[in-house]
C-alpha cells in the first residue's frame, strides 16, 4: 500500500467515510495541490510550485491506479481520458510556467468532484453497519481445561 494510499485510508476511517468519501476527499487534495502550484507559480516561489505538481500527479496516478483495479466500463474510460488529459496540462503547464492553465485544471477537477459528490448525496450517508446479535451456543457441560487456565485479562 503506497504512503498516499495509507494516508487517505486513514482519513477515510477516522472520518467515516466511505468509498465516495475516500474519492471526494482525492479530488479535494488535488484540487487544493494544483491551487497552490498555482499561487506559487504567481509568486514565483519555483521550489513549492514543483513540490505541489509533484504531489497533484502523485493524486492522479492513484486515481488512475484506481480505475485500473476496477471491472472498467465506459464511466472507467472516461474517466481514464480525464485524467490523463489533466495530467498533461499539467506538465504543460509546468513546462510554459502558467497558473492559469493550473486553475483550469484545478476547475476541472472541482467540477468532476462536484459530480461524485451529488451522487453520495443520491446514495445516502455510509453509516455504520447493524449487524444481528451473536447467538451464543449453550453447552452443557464445562470449560476444556485449556480455557480455564487462560489468562482473562488484557491491556494495551
Amino acid at each position: 500500500m503506497s504512503p498516499i494510499e495509507l494516508t487517505y485510508r486513514k482519513t477515510a476511517a477516522a472520518t467515516g467515510a466511505g468509498g465516495l468519501g475516500l474519492l471526494i476527499g482525492l479530488y479535494d487534495t488535488l484540487a487544493g495541490s494544483l491551487h497552490r502550484a498555482a499561487e506559487a507559480e504567481r509568486n514565483n516561489d519555483i521550489e513549492m510550485r514543483c513540490r505541489e505538481v509533484n504531489h497533484a500527479l502523485m493524486v492522479l496516478g492513484f486515481l488512475e491506479d484506481c480505475i485500473s483495479k476496477g471491472s472498467g466500463g465506459t464511466l472507467a474510460q472516461q474517466l481514464a481520458s480525464v485524467y490523463g488529459s489533466i495530467r498533461r496540462k499539467v506538465i504543460q503547464a509546468q513546462a510554459k510556467r502558467a497558473a492559469e492553465l493550473l486553475d483550469q485544471q484545478m476547475a476541472m477537477v472541482l467540477r468532476i468532484r462536484q459530480q461524485w459528490q451529488a451522487l453520495e448525496f443520491r446514495c445516502g450517508p455510509a453509516g455504520p453497519e447493524i449487524l444481528a446479535p451473536v447467538q451464543t451456543p449453550t453447552y452443557g457441560g464445562s470449560l476444556p481445561s485449556q480455557m480455564e487456565q487462560m489468562p482473562l485479562s488484557w491491556s494495551a
